[in-house]
C-alpha cells in the first residue's frame, strides 16, 4: 500500500519566494483547461500523479480528513505549529502548491480562504470542508470527500475503524466518571464533541467570541464541574472563580494527519481530568 505523502508548505528563501510567484501567476494563467479530462479533478482517484488525488489543505485539520477518506498525497499550508491557524497568513510559496493540486481543501471562517479560491483558477475543484470532529459529522464528512477522491473503500475502513475506536473510548470515558455519574460540563463551542464523548451533561458553551461577565455569570449559575476549553482558541481562564477545572481540548492533528489520534489525545485528557 502506497504510503501517504504529507507536506507542509515553507518558504527557504526570497529567492524561493519570487519564483513561487511566477509558477503561481503562470499556473493561473494556463488553468482554463477542462476538468473533466483525464487526470483532472473531476476523475477521482487518477489526480494528475496518476496515484491518486493531489490535495492541498489549508490546515492539518482538513488535511487529517482528506487522508481518513484516503488521499495519500496531503499538503498542508498552514504548519501544525501555529496555535491560531486562522490568523496564519499564506505567503505566496504557501499559496503555490495549488497550482498542480486536483482538489483544494478550505474552511469558510478561515479568513484566507479568497486567497486560497484566487490561487487555485480554475485547475483546482475546490472542496470547503465541515470541521467539527462530532463523531457523526466526522464520519459523514469522509465519506463525503472519499466519494469525490474516488477513494470510497479506503473512507469506508477508516469509518469502520472508528466506530469501534469512539466506542472504546466512550466505554472508558463513562467508566471514570467521578462518583458513577455524568459530570456537568461548560464547553466552548468547538469542543462540544468531546464533551458528547464523554457522556457529559452540557449545561452551557461560550465562544467563540470573547466571553462578556452577563455570560460568564450564568454559565457559572450552571455550577459545572469542568469548563472544556478549545487550546486553539482559548480565551484563557474561563470561570476561575466558580471551583471548575478547566480542560483544553486540541481540535487539530499533528503532522501526521492522524485523525483518530485527537480523539484518542482528548480522551485521556478528560480521563486524566476526572479522575484525578
Amino acid at each position: 500500500m502506497a504510503r501517504n505523502r504529507v507536506r507542509i508548505a515553507r518558504v527557504p528563501s526570497l529567492l524561493a519566494l519570487s519564483l513561487s510567484t511566477a509558477l503561481l501567476l503562470t499556473a493561473t494563467a494556463c488553468g482554463s483547461g477542462d476538468k473533466d479530462a483525464a487526470g483532472g479533478p473531476d476523475s477521482g482517484a487518477g489526480g494528475k500523479n496518476g496515484d491518486g488525488p493531489v490535495v492541498v489543505a489549508t490546515t492539518t485539520w482538513e488535511g487529517a480528513f482528506a487522508k481518513a477518506a484516503g488521499a495519500e498525497d496531503v499538503t498542508v499550508i498552514v504548519p501544525s505549529s501555529a496555535r491560531h491557524a486562522p490568523d496564519y497568513d499564506p505567503r505566496p510559496s504557501d499559496l503555490a502548491a495549488v497550482a498542480a493540486a486536483d482538489f483544494v481543501l478550505y474552511a469558510p471562517f478561515e479568513p484566507y480562504a479568497e486567497k486560497i479560491r484566487q490561487a487555485a483558477g480554475s485547475s483546482a475543484k475546490l472542496v470547503e470542508v465541515a470541521l467539527d470532529n462530532d463523531a457523526g459529522k466526522a464520519s459523514a464528512e469522509v465519506t463525503r470527500l472519499g466519494a469525490l477522491f474516488g477513494t470510497e473503500d479506503a473512507a469506508a475502513r477508516w469509518n469502520t475503524s472508528f466506530k469501534s475506536t469512539y466506542g472504546t473510548l466512550q466505554k472508558d470515558l463513562k467508566a471514570a466518571w467521578p462518583g458513577g455519574r455524568a459530570p456537568a460540563v461548560v464547553a466552548q463551542v468547538f469542543s462540544v464533541w468531546s464533551a458528547r464523548m464523554t457522556g457529559a451533561n452540557v449545561t452551557g458553551t461560550y465562544g467563540p467570541e470573547a466571553v462578556t461577565a452577563g455570560q460568564l455569570a450564568d454559565l457559572a449559575k450552571k455550577k459545572p464541574s469542568y469548563v472544556f476549553d478549545n487550546v486553539h482558541m482559548t480565551t484563557g481562564e474561563v470561570l476561575p472563580d466558580a471551583g471548575a477545572e478547566q480542560v483544553g481540548i486540541v481540535n487539530y492533528p499533528g503532522e501526521d494527519l492522524d485523525l483518530l489520534a485527537v480523539y484518542k489525545n482528548a480522551a485521556d485528557t478528560i480521563e486524566k481530568a476526572m479522575t484525578a
